[in-house]
């Protein structure tokens, strides 16, 4: 593969921020809506970014931007949930 047509983006990755991004958003939902539906999201996210991270370290580190991002919104949605997200608020 040459310079001019080799990818530089991870697609696993991107989908990790924004399905980590979108269930971010909605974990606020009170009445255990956004328990399950953004604690769902994390979880799916946090799955994608373990294979978008071997993926990226796979092609010696293009694509890992997103997947750290990634997993800090999955971090902060757990976080969220432990404190009543989703649940109480």
């Amino acid at each position: 593969m040459s310079y001019a047509t080799e990818r530089r983006s991870n697609p696993t990755a991107w989908a990790a921020f924004w399905v980590g991004l979108l269930g971010l958003i909605l974990m606020p939902i009170p009445l255990f809506i956004g328990f399950f539906v953004g604690g769902g999201l994390s979880i799916v996210a946090a799955i994608l970014v373990v294979i978008a991270l071997f993926k990226g370290l796979a092609r010696r580190g293009k694509g890992i931007a997103p997947v750290v991002f990634a997993a800090i919104f999955v971090l902060l949605t757990w976080g969220g949930i432990s404190v009543g997200g989703g649940i109480v608020w």
